[in-house]
């Protein structure tokens, strides 16, 4: 009976005449054009023989990381030894140990600790070794580590703030796919931010990791007549689902600091003046299925945000529970008479908060909310057409926030005449809108917790009652990799008494607009 493998002999054959897998040099060729579609042809060609030859018995003998010279070898063994077929109950088939090899190779990628691409080549023991098999295979993925250490410095402008930035990253610390990021920042608004924070994977999974981090920053609100300065820190843990939504739980300790109040603060803003402690749990949910999150043209998103904050042994000196909910959808809308991809999309998005005051640590009244925790509504990366905190309640001109919201918006957006369909410019027309409200009842003190579900009850029935402040505009996007520009003329249409408007054109920068 014929040697199970040599039937596919032929495959490792192909290989040999392509790369030599054993070759550092192979990351060097592969940057070269002709190399590349060399490469290419060969990957193809090995595809095609390993789908004829799918089901042949094989045993996976090593697996070898090729120029990780940085990484700890005990760090790569988490995650390649377990595929060997010495820790396995039973043979691979050859496309069993491919696709177990390539999943292997894409934890490697989300480490984000080596440039793409990550190869993967095939070889077989010498036959004269008479520890092998006939079934053995090895592995070799070749790697091309990423800087360890990244530099950035610049500036930029929107939301009407300009600043200058420095940041730097330490990648791949201890040769564990550890992450320390240090961030400093001067502007017009954040008047001076610094922040640090240290990330590492748990167990070499690249799904789960752990972050520790600091931060100290001091903001002009000038929509509040106040300056914030914060301090404290955070510990988080994020994990990736099995239905594919992305878990973030973690604590936060911040001092903050209500100052430098203009002459003219009102009194909501003096009252709040001073300082505040806050020790709360957080835990943030999120299902990412759109195509392009800066520009989406079909998918959705999902996200919930739950803070709990002063209750019981968590203490500090503000105490409430906090839950936000965003949904967005994107649709391609085909035009008659155009083939493939129009560039026309329609994107909806919904979003929507609630603060509910809570005792602190074992008191038994709740108290009203700070002005630090309440919700702010309006601008440029939101309900476009007003101000920055422009919506909500106002206590002469300061934008004092609220605890209650619900907005959304509805976008179309068109390619630009002559531009190429693939490139992030798009025209957008738009209707945006929402409210917001205070729990007004709780202002003149602490109240019980059945008091409290009556006056909660009572503000949420409040936003259906009567028209959303409403604004309508069209503009231009530019979407970036790590953020959205946009700038629109916007027309509000309704706005409600004490809000603040602004007909003309704005300009924002976000990462989630809406």
């Amino acid at each position: 009976m014929a040697d199970p493998l040599e039937s596919g002999d032929d495959i490792f054959d192909t290989l040999r005449k392509g790369v030599d897998p054993k070759l550092q040099a192979e990351k060097d060729r592969i940057r070269n054009e002709r190399e590349y579609a060399h490469y290419e042809k060969t990957q193809r060609r090995l595809g095609e023989l390993i789908q004829n030859n799918s089901t042949l018995p094989t045993t996976i003998s090593s697996i070898r990381i090729l120029g990780a010279s940085n990484t700890r070898k005990s760090f790569l063994e988490r995650i390649f030894n377990p595929i060997l077929s010495v820790n396995q109950d039973r043979p691979y088939t050859l496309a069993e140990a491919i696709r177990e090899v390539s999943a292997g190779a894409d934890k490697l990628h989300r480490l984000d600790i080596f440039h793409e691409p990550i190869s993967i080549f095939i070889d077989r023991p010498a036959k004269t070794d008479p520890s092998t098999t006939p079934t053995d295979i090895d592995f070799y993925l070749s790697v091309r580590e990423k800087a360890r250490i990244l530099i950035k410095t610049g500036t930029s402008a929107g939301n009407g703030e300009g600043e200058a930035y420095t940041n730097v990253q330490l990648r791949n610390m201890f040769g564990g796919a550890e992450s320390l990021s240090l961030n400093a920042s001067l502007g017009t608004r954040t008047r001076s931010a610094y922040q640090a924070n240290f990330e590492s994977p748990i167990l070499s999974n690249p799904d789960l990791r752990w972050e520790i981090g600091g931060i100290a920053s001091s903001t002009q609100k000038s929509w509040a007549s106040h300056e914030e300065v914060l301090k404290g820190g955070w510990t988080k843990l994020r994990w990736m689902a099995q239905g594919g939504g992305r878990h973030e739980l973690g604590y936060n300790g911040i001092w903050r600091q209500i100052t430098g109040l203009a002459s003219n603060a009102s009194p909501t803003i003096r009252n709040d003046a001073g300082d505040s402690v806050k020790s709360s749990i957080q835990h943030t949910w999120v299902k990412e299925r759109r195509d392009n999150p800066m520009l989406p043209t079909r998918g959705y998103l999902n996200k919930t945000t739950v803070e709990l904050a002063g209750w019981g042994p968590l203490q500090g000196d503000v105490g409430f529970g906090k839950a936000e909910v965003e949904a967005q959808g994107a649709i391609p809308i085909p035009i008659p008479g155009v083939k493939g991809e129009s560039g026309v999309s329609l994107t909806a998005n919904v979003r929507a908060g609630l603060l509910y005051p809570l005792p602190l640590g074992l008191e038994s009244e709740a108290k009203p909310s700070r002005i630090n925790d309440r919700f702010g509504l309006g601008g440029p990366t939101d309900v476009r057409g007003f101000r920055l905190s422009g919506l909500g309640p106002h206590d002469g001109s300061d934008a004092v926030g609220g605890d209650v919201y619900a907005a959304g918006s509805a976008n179309l957006l068109f390619p630009i005449p002559g531009v190429p369909l693939d490139r992030p410019f798009r025209f957008q027309t738009f209707l945006t809108g929402g409210r917001l409200l205070a729990l007004k009842k709780l202002k003149n003190g602490g109240t019980n917790s059945e008091n409290v579900r009556q006056v909660v009850g009572s503000t949420i029935a409040e936003l259906s009652n009567g028209l959303p402040s409403i604004a309508a505009g069209f503009g231009l996007i530019y979407a970036h990799s790590i953020a959205r520009f946009e700038l629109n003329f916007s027309l509000p249409l309704v706005q409600r008494s004490g809000e603040d408007a602004r007909k003309g054109l704005q300009f924002g920068i976000g990462i989630n607009m809406m």
